[in-house]
């Protein structure tokens, strides 16, 4: 059973000035897609260079984020290498940990969570525009980058003195934790701490449950974590149907018929891989 509350807090209690307000947002969302980056595509030298410049070696140190030499020390392209072949393994092929909502709520992908985060992003004019590669909706680089999105729009808001509009964002911000994020990131952040075994990643893991904790107890959300950082996940037993109007393709459960293959028989969804780092560490 889930459950989530929402505390009220006016623009005129929260004790900051408005240009306080403003820069609280806006940094905020710098810290949004910075987690964003490490879990939308495989790190770019443009995303590593700026984390390791020593301005926001000092923020994320600040933060209680401590890469190891195996990120600090090492040359740019052989850190490129090394964190595309982590992000493989951790993220896309099978036997991994993929960070998407459905995945870890319900076992299968482009389920109630995918087509209502869809929703919610439309309903305020976002879509999604891929990058390398195809994400879907309620991975949590998507996320997170809507939610950095919303609180620009906020400061926008304040900066332009709409109190009202600032309101009525930061209530859907909130709306959007409680029924998203705050129902599994958490979660998931121990699960990809445990399973990492490059700092970068695991550090990454780290920081999104610690930020996550401290989002929620600023915005006044109070949501079940049903995640629990589980390895294994039960899939679902009734499959939320795809809309009528899009294919279906063999590469996703509803593509598939029983007895097609052996992942079509099992019953919780494949983290082998991740098994075995996990039992290897112990």
């Amino acid at each position: 059973m889930t459950t989530a509350t929402l505390q009220k807090v006016t623009h005129d209690e929260s004790g900051f000035s408005n240009d306080e307000l403003v820069a609280e947002c806006r940094a905020r969302a710098s810290v949004y897609r910075m987690l964003a980056g490490a879990f939308l595509e495989e790190p770019s030298a443009e995303y590593l260079n700026a984390l390791r410049s020593a301005e926001a070696m000092a923020t994320l140190q600040a933060m209680g984020v401590k890469f190891a030499g195996d990120f600090t020390d090492v040359p740019l392209a052989q850190l490129q290498e090394m964190l595309a072949c982590e992000y493989a393994v951790l993220f896309v092929v099978a036997g991994g940990c993929p960070p998407v909502e459905s995945i870890r709520l319900t076992g299968r992908y482009q389920q109630q969570p995918f087509f209502e985060a869809r929703d919610f992003y439309k309903k305020h004019g976002f879509e999604i525009s891929n990058g390398r590669f195809a994400v879907f909706e309620d991975q949590i680089g998507v996320e997170l980058t809507f939610l950095a999105e919303m609180l620009e729009r906020a400061a926008h808001h304040l900066e332009s003195r709409d109190v009202e509009s600032y309101t009525h964002l930061e209530k859907e911000i909130k709306r959007f934790w409680a029924l998203h994020p705050g129902k599994w990131v958490r979660g998931y952040a121990t699960l990809l701490e445990r399973a990492s075994e490059h700092s970068f990643y695991r550090q990454m893991g780290r920081l999104l449950g610690s930020f996550a904790e401290w989002e929620l107890e600023l915005l006044g959300v109070r949501v079940d974590d049903l995640d629990g950082g589980k390895l294994k996940v039960p899939k679902a037993e009734i499959e939320y149907e795809f809309d009528p109007d899009e294919p279906v393709c063999d590469a996703c459960d509803k593509g598939r018929k029983d007895g097609d293959d052996l992942d079509a028989m099992l019953q919780t969804i494949d983290t082998s891989l991740i098994e075995k780092r996990i039992k290897g560490k112990a």
